[in-house]
């Protein structure tokens, strides 16, 4: 089915900012909550058929971790038997040989990335086996296009760093979260502070071009000095990269019951943090994300997130074939997750061909999400490139920007309107606001498990 609506906002912009800073991360629209069962499955062959396939992200998801952190919503399970694992690389092996075939002849990969869950929770030979996928199944070679893996500090180890290194990979994400002891205890993390010094140090020796750290602030304990103490630490490896993350309470996860409220503090420790970085060199490119100035860093790809397709491998793992967003099932818990996954490694090849639970974006969601993926970052919304995209004018199909300009949360210049500082740090509660009514009620529905 498709799901559209008017666009507009069924709340006032002073409404939408009187409930919070932080009301839900925006990376991608719509997020998988919103997603349903297709009824019938849509063959992924014609669904591609219709859709560019000239800049394409190649993404796998790697299920699996060393142990669950209390913040996290993510599609991943812990402690899974070895057998489980290899299963698992096995279906994703014919999957993605369905996958090939359902895509055009011309299909080019401009980005890739192993996400999760922790891919380096496999080991070094099941890499190994996954690049080897990449390249004979979709031609994507890491040594040519930007491809980044995220890892943690318990499986940052130099074999498997060096499996990275070797296949080109130019990019590894580590989520360190606090280099406080007792900061990262509170949401059940295991690490200790030299395991985590040897990961960095790991991960500087193999050679691989840009490093990002994970940090979260809001944590338990935290106060500024600690917040400030993480910063200083983590530029100690001069990191490429930082994202700095505000701890989110979601449903099922493990601090999920705990009914807290600390937005003002929150939000003092973000811009610490913001001030902190640019005052050190660093560019902020969106509410979480900053970037060392003045480096020589891969050039940003020709794949562009609002436009282009996205082919995911595995359980948990997302695509974007145009007008139809599909994956497999979502879930959290640890029955949930495993059910999915052992589903997974069942399926017949046959069963690879379609989808089965997505979301449709018609005229109106496709515009919606790309001024949301526009606007949040801090490049903003160029108004001729959405004109040339769509045939409209994006302030006559979003009268809620006006609103954002009066309230002194973005500002137009020549054909760009970009978020304030201001305006940036309310990215949590502008992007909600933004939402259709269909996605924001399906979302709110969703059952979680």
């Amino acid at each position: 089915m498709t799901l559209t609506s008017p666009p507009s906002a069924p709340l006032t912009l002073a409404d939408a900012l009187a409930r919070g800073p932080y009301q839900a991360y925006t990376y991608a629209y719509p997020h998988k909550t919103a997603y349903r069962p297709l009824d019938p499955p849509v063959p992924l062959r014609g669904a591609w058929a219709r859709e560019r396939q000239d800049n394409l992200f190649l993404y796998l998801h790697v299920p699996f971790c060393e142990m669950r952190c209390g913040f996290c919503n993510l599609f991943t399970t812990v402690n899974a038997p070895r057998t489980l694992e290899e299963a698992y690389l096995d279906a994703v092996v014919r999957q993605a040989r369905v996958i090939r075939g359902a895509l055009g002849e011309g299909a080019r990969f401009s980005r890739a990335a192993l996400g999760g869950g922790t891919p380096t929770f496999l080991r070094p030979a099941d890499l190994e086996r996954v690049f080897d996928l990449f390249g004979t199944t979709f031609g994507v070679d890491p040594h040519a296009v930007p491809t980044s893996v995220e890892t943690s500090p318990a499986t940052a180890t130099p074999d498997r760093l060096a499996v990275l290194a070797s296949r080109g990979v130019d990019r590894v994400s580590i989520g360190v979260q606090s280099f406080v002891g007792s900061e990262v205890h509170s949401v059940g993390r295991a690490q200790d502070g030299a395991q985590v010094s040897r990961a960095l140090d790991a991960i500087r020796a193999s050679g691989v071009r840009t490093l990002n750290i994970d940090l979260i602030y809001g944590l338990a304990h935290q106060t500024p000095d600690t917040w400030r103490q993480s910063l200083e630490t983590a530029l100690t490896w001069q990191p490429e990269e930082l994202f700095l993350y505000p701890l989110y309470v979601r449903p099922l996860t493990g601090i999920g019951r705990l009914g807290r409220s600390w937005d003002d503090e929150r939000l003092d420790l973000y811009r610490l943090g913001r001030d902190f970085l640019l005052a050190r060199g660093y560019v902020q490119t969106s509410m979480r994300r900053f970037q060392r100035a003045g480096l020589t860093l891969p050039g940003e790809p020709e794949y562009t997130c609002q436009l282009d397709g996205m082919v995911g491998l595995g359980c948990g793992a997302r695509s974007y074939a145009g007008e139809l967003h599909y994956s497999s099932e979502y879930a959290v818990g640890r029955v949930g997750v495993r059910d999915i996954i052992t589903d997974f490694v069942a399926r017949p090849d046959e069963a690879f061909a379609h989808a089965t639970h997505g979301f449709r974006l018609g005229g109106d969601e496709r515009r919606r999400r790309y001024l949301l993926q526009s606007l949040l970052h801090a490049s903003g919304l160029n108004l001729a490139a959405y004109r040339a995209v769509f045939g409209t004018d994006a302030r006559e199909d979003w009268p809620q920007l006006r609103a954002l300009q009066e309230a002194g949360l973005a500002t137009l210049s020549g054909d760009t309107l970009t978020l304030t500082p201001g305006g940036l740090e309310q990215s949590d509660a502008i992007g909600p606001w933004l939402y259709s009514d269909a996605v924001r009620g399906l979302s709110e529905a969703f059952e979680w498990r």
